[in-house]
């Protein structure tokens, strides 16, 4: 699903930004005030595009955006190009994607132990959850890309047996009659005791750092308004839901919205150079081994 929103002074006399968030309900919630122009955009005019993860990932390689939320390990190929915004980040404990089994007790495989056959789902090379996969399933079952908002459907129709599941689907996979085999992040997390960063907002280092921070006020305003007026949000969130009802997008905040949303802060930064440190360990991976800079 895509969207565009345009809000501004409506004098045409602002800056012009290009930006881009998820239509994950922890994005949509975050910035409900700014797409429904309910805070001050600090003289900007922003134009929003609201995209899947995988299309953010992809658009912001391709230099379509002046601020987009990525996934971090996409911002990992990109460390020269982009900063991280300190506010608008989901990271923490508890986080992380599932691994999922169309059948119960099954597990990815090597081909050189039976696994010839398997398929498993993923919702982008350059996702994170893409990355954990690499990390903990090394050698394993090939790896087809998908719309995540694809993959549980995928499962239950027996068209691929296992899929990495993100967003709401760590919810709801088990109405889908979906089993569960690992939780990548409780994997990350033994294995770093960090908070596991999924992603977060980035801005081209063309921008000045003035600018930078400015924007991520206007960012901070939308987010405290949402976190002041949940129920404001509301509209917002429903309006790029993936069929969920009002209490699945809360369960979903109350996940993935937390301190390190509205500011990264140390553990965060930290977080950030495990992520750099563990991706430069994956057999598969072609990212930059140095530490993406926060703003």
């Amino acid at each position: 699903m895509s969207d565009r929103v345009r809000v501004g002074s409506g004098r045409g006399g602002g800056e012009k930004l290009h930006l881009a968030i998820s239509t994950c309900p922890n994005d949509t919630f975050a910035f409900a005030s700014l797409l429904e122009g309910r805070v001050d955009t600090g003289g900007f005019e922003f134009e929003i595009d609201l995209l899947d993860i995988d299309q953010l990932n992809h658009g912001l390689l391709e230099g379509k955006f002046d601020v987009a939320k990525t996934s971090f390990h996409a911002a990992l190929t990109m460390t020269e190009e982009v900063v991280v915004l300190p506010v608008g980040s989901a990271l923490g404990f508890g986080v992380g994607p599932l691994l999922l089994a169309a059948d119960p007790g099954e597990s990815p495989r090597p081909s050189a132990s039976g696994g010839d056959g398997q398929l498993t789902l993923c919702p982008g090379e350059l996702t994170t959850a893409k990355l954990l996969f690499d990390l903990f399933y090394p050698g394993t079952t090939p790896v087809e890309h998908v719309v995540f908002s694809d993959i549980m459907p995928r499962l239950s129709e027996g068209t691929a047996d296992f899929g990495v599941c993100i967003h709401e689907g760590r919810f709801t996979y088990e109405q889908a009659g979906l089993h569960r085999v690992a939780d990548l992040g409780e994997r990350w997390e033994s294995s770093t005791d960090c908070p596991l960063p999924l992603g977060g907002l980035v801005m081209r280092v063309r921008h000045e750092e003035a600018t930078m921070r400015r924007v991520s006020e206007v960012i901070s305003r939308s987010l405290a308004m949402s976190l002041d007026a949940p129920e404001t949000a509301l509209p917002a969130m429903r309006r790029y839901a993936q069929a969920m009802d009002d209490s699945v997008l809360m369960q979903h905040v109350d996940l993935y919205v937390n301190d390190w949303t509205a500011d990264l802060g140390e553990v965060g930064r930290d977080a950030l150079q495990k992520l750099s440190e563990m991706a430069g360990q994956s057999e598969k991976s072609t990212e930059q081994s140095s530490r993406l800079r926060v703003l």
